[in-house]
């Protein structure tokens, strides 16, 4: 059963849960032959009921200690665009759909998402263009995300927060 893992980390982004889980988001990505939508809700207000979802199966949770096995058992991750949560779904190897919250100040995030991106190593939109990404994206363009060299990423946060 392929499968979608949405993660928000330990933040409220709400606007991600109601968007993802919105008809027109889950017909496409039934459309592209994802029956189960796993959702990892954090603080937020927002908690869709199982059944919420017509077109797929859902499941949603608040925390776990770890998030690892949710990751490695998705086909797709969906994640806000914290450091942490991208490099965990890309050091799993999976093909990551960041999803910036344009409301934050200082987004730092976008500059984050926007490097990984032109890298080939993810895709992101925003809340209001997730469902056309989701009807168009095509995930063979990405490219692994190197593993294993703490210097190499501490040199790109550097270049992506344009500290360097």
């Amino acid at each position: 059963m392929k499968t979608v893992f949405v993660t928000v980390g330990t933040t409220s982004f709400d606007e991600l849960i109601e968007s993802i889980t919105s008809s027109e988001a889950t017909q496409a990505l039934k459309a592209r032959g994802y029956e189960h939508l796993v959702l990892q809700v954090g603080r937020g207000s927002v908690f869709p009921a199982a059944d919420s979802c017509p077109h797929i199966r859902l499941e949603a949770f608040r925390f776990k200690n770890s998030i690892a096995e949710d990751i490695s058992q998705a086909d797709l991750v969906i994640s806000h665009a914290g450091a942490g949560s991208c490099l965990e779904a890309l050091g799993a190897g999976k093909s990551l759909l960041v999803v910036v919250n344009d409301k934050l100040m200082d987004n730092h995030q976008l500059e984050l998402a926007k490097q990984l991106h032109i890298d080939s190593h993810l895709l992101y939109c925003t809340c209001s263009t997730l469902t056309e990404t989701l009807r168009t994206m095509d995930l063979s363009v990405l490219q692994p995300f190197p593993p294993g060299q703490p210097k190499k990423f501490a040199d790109f946060m550097d270049k992506a927060l344009g500290i360097k």
